[in-house]
């Protein structure tokens, strides 16, 4: 995967004054760790765009904290937003050691296309989107792939267990959870609904105190 770095400093603002630091545009952000102590920090918003555009939740971080910090491993934990403007408020980072096993939940993606769906009286049923492994920090992937191009007939089904994962990973999910399964066309009758006549509403948007960090 593509290496991605953030930069960060210290950060001593708390409280209130934490409204003051979105405004001069920096985010508020805390990292932690197993054995690591929590340390408050400060990221410019523009540069945390641009790693939330490129990474999720699975991928690792290079963190360097001041001018001449060393490089730490993190990934993301949390990021806060804003309910309606959807601003950036503040980013949990954890810390991880790269000789410890980790718990995560990593996304399945569907390649290729279903033959049994090409004849029309089939359709695919999505259960599932992610499974839990174990893993080392630095055999992380981005997904799981899941070819379609197998499910010829309707009742087919792909499950947890079908998943080629190799030895680096260990399956904590359900093995038995079902991910994609082909199912009949379901007829459905369309109702006809009368239009009713639109009524103006007048949406009165009050601003949203800041909000502070304890």
């Amino acid at each position: 995967m593509e290496e991605i770095t953030l930069t960060a400093q210290p950060r001593t603002v708390i409280g209130k004054q934490v409204a003051q630091l979105r405004r001069s545009g920096y985010v508020p952000a805390v990292v932690y760790g197993h054995n690591v102590e929590p340390q408050p920090l400060q990221v410019e918003e523009r540069a945390l765009r641009q790693v939330l555009q490129h990474t999720g939740g699975n991928q690792l971080i290079t963190l360097r904290v001041g001018d001449g910090g060393s490089p730490r491993m993190v990934l993301l934990r949390e990021v806060q937003r804003e309910a309606i403007k959807r601003r950036l408020l503040h980013v949990d980072l954890y810390e991880v050691s790269m000789t410890e096993r980790i718990r995560t939940e990593i996304p399945v993606t569907f390649t290729g296309e279903a033959p049994a769906t090409k004849r029309g009286d089939a359709m695919l049923y999505h259960g599932v989107e992610s499974v839990e492994v174990e893993c080392l920090p630095g055999d992380l992937v981005t997904h799981f792939e899941v070819d379609l191009s197998g499910l010829t007939d309707i009742d087919q089904e792909i499950r947890v267990s079908d998943l080629q994962l190799g030895d680096k990973f260990e399956l904590l999910s359900d093995p038995d959870a079902v991910l994609v399964r082909v199912i009949p066309v379901q007829e459905q009758a369309i109702e006809e609904v009368t239009p009713t006549t639109e009524t103006e509403v007048e949406v009165i948007k009050r601003e949203r105190p800041e909000e502070e960090e304890g």
